[in-house]
C-alpha cells in the first residue's frame, strides 16, 4: 500500500534510513536491551533525538501482554520488535498526515504493511464499479430532508462487532452486515448471519473481470457474494454455520437458509446519494483504502492524502455524524460511521470514523445496497 505523492517522500526516506540503522543494531542486541527508538507516547506524536532509545522494548512487551502475543524464537522476537519500532515511526507519520484522528499502537503493530494487508484486508478487484454511468448503478434519489446525523445502530439494525481473524475475508463480513441490516428493515428481526458459508462456498467471479473471483481468506467482492447468494438460495445464520477464520469444505444446507437475497444495486459516487440510500435502505457495504487503519486508535480520520483508486478493504457503512472534527482547512465537518471486522479491541470499539464529503480513501467508489425477501 502507498500513500503516494511528494508530500511524504522526505518522511519515508528518513524512516528508511532509521530502519536500516535499527536493523543493524538489532543483530547485536538481546531481547532485554532498551535499544529501540520510541516515537509515540500515550498515543501522542513527539519529536525524537538520535540518543533517545529507551522505553520501546518495554512498550513492545506491554503490547505483547495486552494482545496475547507470543514468539517462538529469539529471532522472531527481534524481527517483530524491529517491525514494532518501524510502526511507531509509521504511526507518527500517519499522525502528521491525519491530525484529526489518533494514531499509535494497535493489535497490528507487529505486522509489516504487506503482512497486514494480506491478513486483514481482502477486497480483490472491482475498483471503481460504483462510478456513475455503469450498468447496475441505482438511480438518483431525493436527498432533501435528510437528518443531520443518523445511526442504524440506534435503530437495532446492526449486529455486534465481529472478528475476521487472520483471514482476508473482510468482503464476507461487509456482505453479511448489509444483508443483516436489510433483513432487519424488512422483517424487524436482527439475525446474525454466516460469513463462513461465503468463505467456504462462494467462488463467484466478477461479471466484468473473470479473473476476480471470491476465494475465501484470499479475498473477494461483495457484489460477487450477492450473486452467489441469489444463485445458492440464501444465507444461513452464524449459529448453524459458525465462523472458523479459515477456508474449509462447503457445508451449506438449503434447508437452513435464514435470509434470501433477491437483488442488489451499486450506489453512485456522490456522497449525498450514499447518505440518502443509507437512510432509506439500511447499512451499505463499501470498500476503501485501509492504509491509515493499521495505526488508527480513534477520532475522525481525514488524511491530507489517501489514495482513492487502491480499494482493498470491505467494511459496513452504518451512519454519519454532523460535526466530528475541526481543523483549519475544513472547519467543523461531518463524518461517516463505519463498522469494521477486526474485533472490538480495535479502533473505537471496532468502529472507524472517516470524514465525509471528500471521497476519502475511495470510500465512495465501491458502495452497494441489497434487497432481501420478506416472506
Amino acid at each position: 500500500m502507498k500513500v503516494g505523492g511528494g508530500l511524504t517522500c522526505t518522511v519515508r526516506i528518513a524512516v528508511l534510513t532509521f530502519a536500516l540503522a535499527l536493523s543493524a543494531v538489532l543483530l547485536h542486541a538481546s531481547p532485554q536491551d532498551p535499544i529501540i527508538l520510541q516515537v509515540t507516547d500515550n498515543h501522542s506524536h513527539r519529536k525524537f533525538a538520535g540518543n533517545d532509545l529507551l522505553g520501546t522494548e518495554k512498550r513492545f512487551q506491554s503490547f505483547m501482554k495486552k494482545y496475547g502475543k507470543e514468539y517462538s524464537t529469539k529471532e522472531e522476537y527481534l524481527h517483530r520488535l524491529g517491525i514494532f519500532a518501524k510502526n511507531l515511526i509509521r504511526a507518527a507519520e500517519h499522525q502528521a498526515l491525519d491530525p484529526t484522528a489518533v494514531h499509535g499502537v494497535t493489535p497490528f503493530s507487529d505486522l509489516s504493511e504487506e503482512e497486514f494487508e494480506k491478513m486483514y484486508s481482502g477486497v480483490r478487484g472491482g475498483g471503481g464499479f460504483g462510478l456513475e454511468g455503469v450498468v447496475g448503478t441505482a438511480p438518483a434519489v431525493e436527498v432533501g430532508g435528510l437528518p443531520d446525523s443518523f445511526d442504524w445502530r440506534e435503530r437495532g439494525a446492526v449486529t455486534e462487532v465481529k472478528t475476521q481473524g487472520i483471514c482476508g475475508s473482510c468482503w464476507a463480513f461487509s456482505t453479511t452486515g448489509s444483508i443483516e441490516g436489510a433483513n432487519f428493515i424488512a422483517t424487524g428481526k436482527l439475525l446474525n448471519l454466516s460469513e463462513q458459508q461465503l468463505v467456504d462456498c462462494d467462488h463467484t467471479c466478477d461479471a466484468t473481470d473473470k479473473t476476480e473471483c471470491n476465494n475465501g481468506c484470499n479475498g473477494g467482492l461483495m457484489t460477487n457474494a450477492y450473486n452467489y447468494l441469489m444463485e445458492a438460495g440464501g444465507l444461513e445464520e452464524e449459529a448453524s454455520y459458525p465462523y472458523t477464520a479459515k477456508r474449509g469444505e462447503c457445508k451449506f444446507r438449503p434447508d437452513k437458509v435464514a435470509v434470501r437475497v433477491v437483488n442488489f444495486t451499486n450506489i453512485p459516487i456522490d456522497e449525498n446519494q450514499i447518505a440518502a440510500n443509507l437512510v432509506r435502505h439500511g447499512p451499505l457495504a463499501i470498500g476503501l483504502n485501509a492504509i491509515f487503519m493499521q495505526t488508527y486508535i480513534g477520532g475522525v480520520s481525514c488524511p491530507l492524502i489517501c489514495g482513492k483508486k487502491w480499494v482493498n478493504h470491505g467494511v459496513l457503512l452504518v451512519g454519519y455524524g454532523a460535526k466530528g472534527f475541526s481543523i483549519l482547512r475544513f472547519g467543523n465537518r461531518p463524518y461517516w460511521i463505519i463498522k469494521n471486522s477486526w474485533g472490538a479491541h480495535w479502533g473505537e470499539k471496532g468502529y472507524y470514523r472517516l470524514c465525509r464529503g471528500h471521497g476519502m480513501c475511495g470510500m465512495n467508489t465501491m458502495v452497494s445496497a441489497v434487497v432481501t425477501q420478506t416472506s
